[in-house]
């Protein structure tokens, strides 16, 4: 290489040497050749650009689809003292004028151009009488259907770039392509012939975690964890503008320093909102997808996702925005796959073929959330890449995981591909494995096959599953034309030849989680996320209370109220009523000695109390809570205020347990009388007097002989605590 190239970019850019492929790709650019880049985010994608339009004589264009990341690249570029301009519907008119007039004097070295720019006859003009040393195409992904943000109006750029000149270079970049993305965008840009550079995918600094999404929790998670990363950049991601807007309320009402920003907002709150955040007067930034694109900054500490992202590849750019300086980056995602199918839903008046693309792309990034391989090896995979050893930094590396013994499952999957002829998807495979009949099977003869039905005593999840980590592990693959087709490898021909063992791990059920419990916080060191040595005072201080009063001790707290306590330390009346499971009624009644002992504890240990992590609510108590308790004082029926509220009977004791076990008293005998007799309420207040938990399953397991339904236990639950407790 030149030594003036190596000269200009510690000159201008300050490096003294270039990072991965960089060298080899300005090399490819200033020799004049049609240049392919697939390089992740962070790994120095713009210079690759930058630096030969530096060089060479005249303008290059660079077509960029934001508008923000333009005004960021322009304002980074002229802070070098680099002539940068962009062209976009920002400007007005004598703004426009002067642009031209300095692309036209040849001082421009580089200008930024939306694609919806550059389709206007007048800029085409233009852009004929300049001179222009090349057209970059970042983010090139958008040209293709398959891509996670498909725009038509990059299907077009290649015919304009012919308009403006027979002969210019096209750079293409983007920082995700699966190989069938590849493939699209060489074929659109026709560049089949273009040299390709494509760095690996794999971000080693940063740590990928799923967790369960729960109603209500995960708001409070949320808070803890940037609380705990106190000072830390970070960038939280929602799907709707409304979510974005309710979530960065919540975080300034709790003292985080947070800021909005999606597409409703004023352009000026916009850029205001972005640079606060550039410049560390803002922590988080709660966005849609339209936040971060070619956003530089180096130092952003985590990434959450609040909502499923549509497809892994925007996961995997949104993730990417973590960690750009190689240090620690954390990428939390919460996940349930309600999200899946109410995204599906939103594709529903799309046009049958990207209806099904997009379909495709969810099941992708649900198998992702739901997978426990190593996170890192699915998303490499993912792109084309393969990885052999896990790779120890994620949270399903972290956690041990169920696995059974797979060589008959991987065969038979195999084989169902290789018999079936290479030609159909996932769906297809599984349904015969399973022997599912439908026309369409019988109408291939599939059911007649050797294969069909042999593996019918397993569920399709776990069929699904099995499928998923042979194509990781090389022995199917998905066929890039027939996109979901999937197909069989040399490698999966020779297993069938001679079979050996394979653990197969089993997905995480996240819908049994969020039924069953409240995830833990993840714990900086193994053990407990709370203070156990706290914990036990607490247990022996309720048991005393309970003994004191007569009653069970479930009935002074629970113990996730407890593990709270132990985790946040409340030392005041108002920090001690936020407590999940609290409420000051329960504080009133059998706050003072916990509270005491709470503030001994954290004098004695010289703790530093996190009473900063207790959340409070943006707005006042929620409407339907009120509701219930005006009806239940005008002794409304519950079947009736189920109704009235639109809701099951379920919903409605579900809001009904957490008023009470908020410390609110509400007085339900007017409905137990009318549902069961006197005999019926002594023993379930004998066996609530005296049980160990308030667990319902226990409880009808217990009472199973008295034929008792699970609404009349829970209903008499209700009673009992708030007589007791409350």
């Amino acid at each position: 290489m030149d030594q003036t190239v190596k000269e200009n970019l510690k000159r201008i850019f300050g490096f003294s040497q270039f990072r991965g492929n960089q060298e080899a790709i300005v090399d490819n650019v200033l020799n004049g050749s049609n240049t392919f880049v697939i390089m992740p985010t962070g790994a120095g994608k713009s210079l690759c650009y930058q630096l030969p339009a530096v060089i060479q004589d005249g303008t290059a264009i660079v077509i960029s689809p934001l508008i923000a990341l333009m005004k960021n690249q322009v304002d980074q570029l002229n802070a070098f003292g680099i002539n940068a301009h962009f062209l976009n519907s920002t400007l007005n008119k004598s703004e426009t004028t002067k642009v031209k007039k300095e692309v036209l004097a040849g001082k421009t070295k580089l200008l930024y151009v939306a694609p919806e720019s550059l389709t206007k006859e007048d800029n085409i003009l233009f852009l004929k009488d300049a001179k222009l040393s090349f057209v970059a195409i970042d983010e090139a992904h958008c040209i293709s259907e398959w891509g996670h943000d498909f725009r038509p109006e990059y299907r077009k750029i290649k015919s304009i770039i012919a308009q403006i000149g027979s002969n210019l270079p096209i750079v293409a970049l983007t920082a995700t392509a699966t190989p069938k993305v590849q493939q699209d965008i060489q074929r659109n840009l026709q560049m089949e012939e273009a040299d390709i550079f494509k760095s690996s995918f794999n971000r080693t600094n940063l740590f990928y975690e799923v967790r369960p999404k729960v109603k209500n929790e995960t708001k409070k998670q949320i808070i803890k964890y940037i609380k705990s990363h106190k000072g830390k950049s970070g960038i939280i991601y929602c799907l709707s503008r409304k979510k974005v807007q309710e979530l960065a309320d919540l975080l300034k009402v709790n003292g985080i320093k947070a800021a909005p920003y999606h597409a409703g907002l004023e352009q000026n709150v916009r850029v205001k909102n972005q640079d606060d955040f550039l410049n560390e007067e803002v922590d988080v930034i709660v966005a849609t997808i339209a936040f971060g694109m070619g956003i530089d900054k180096p130092d952003v500490r985590y990434v959450i996702h609040y909502d499923v992202p549509k497809s892994l590849e925007g996961y995997y750019q949104e993730t990417g925005r973590a960690g750009r300086d190689g240090l620690e980056g954390h990428c939390l995602m919460f996940y349930k796959y309600d999200d899946i199918i109410k995204l599906e839903k939103f594709n529903k008046d799309k046009p049958v073929t990207e209806r099904e693309n997009a379909r495709v792309l969810l099941q992708e990034m649900a198998a992702y959330a739901e997978s426990s391989i190593c996170r890192r090896k699915f998303l490499l995979h993912y792109f084309g890449e393969l990885m052999a050893e896990d790779c120890g930094h994620c949270d399903n590396c972290k956690k041990p995981k169920e696995k059974f013994e797979g060589m008959e499952h991987l065969e038979a999957v195999i084989g169902a591909v290789k018999e079936t002829n290479n030609r159909f998807n996932m769906d297809h495979i599984v349904n015969v494995v399973r022997g599912e009949s439908n026309d369409y099977i019988s109408s291939y003869k599939h059911d007649k096959l050797k294969v069909f039905g042999i593996g019918k005593d397993e569920d399709e999840r776990t069929w699904k599953t099995v499928i998923r980590q042979a194509m990781i592990g090389g022995f199917l693959e998905k066929d890039i034309e027939n996109y979901g087709v999937i197909k069989i490898t040399k490698k999966g021909e020779e297993y069938l030849k001679a079979p050996y063992a394979f653990p197969i791990y089993k997905d995480h059920d996240f819908e049994g989680m969020i039924e069953n419990e409240t995830p833990e916080e993840a714990p900086a060191g193994g053990g407990k996320a709370y203070d156990e040595k706290l914990f036990e005072l607490l247990k022996a201080e309720r048991k005393k209370v309970a003994k004191a009063k007569g009653l069970p001790p479930y009935v002074i707290f629970q113990d996730p109220s407890l593990e709270e306590m132990a985790t946040v330390y409340p030392t005041s009346r108002e920090e001690l009523a936020q407590i999940n499971g609290v409420g000051m009624g329960k504080v009133a009644k059998f706050g003072t000695s916990f509270l005491k002992l709470i503030e001994n504890y954290v004098e004695e240990n010289e703790i530093i109390t996190a009473s900063d992590v207790v959340v409070k609510t943006a707005g006042s108590r929620s409407k339907v809570k009120i509701s219930i308790i005006q009806q239940v004082d005008r002794k409304i029926n519950l079947d009736e205020i189920a109704d009235n509220l639109n809701m099951s009977m379920s919903e409605l004791l579900q809001e009904i347990e957490q008023i009470i076990y908020s410390g609110t008293k509400l007085n339900i005998n007017y409905y137990i009388e009318n549902i069961m007799d006197e005999e019926r309420e002594d023993i379930l207040h004998d066996y609530f007097m005296t049980a160990d938990t308030d667990n319902i399953r226990v409880a009808l397991n217990e009472l199973e002989d008295e034929d008792f339904a699970e609404e009349e236990i829970r209903v008499y639950r209700i009673k009992f605590i708030s007589d007791h407790a409350n």
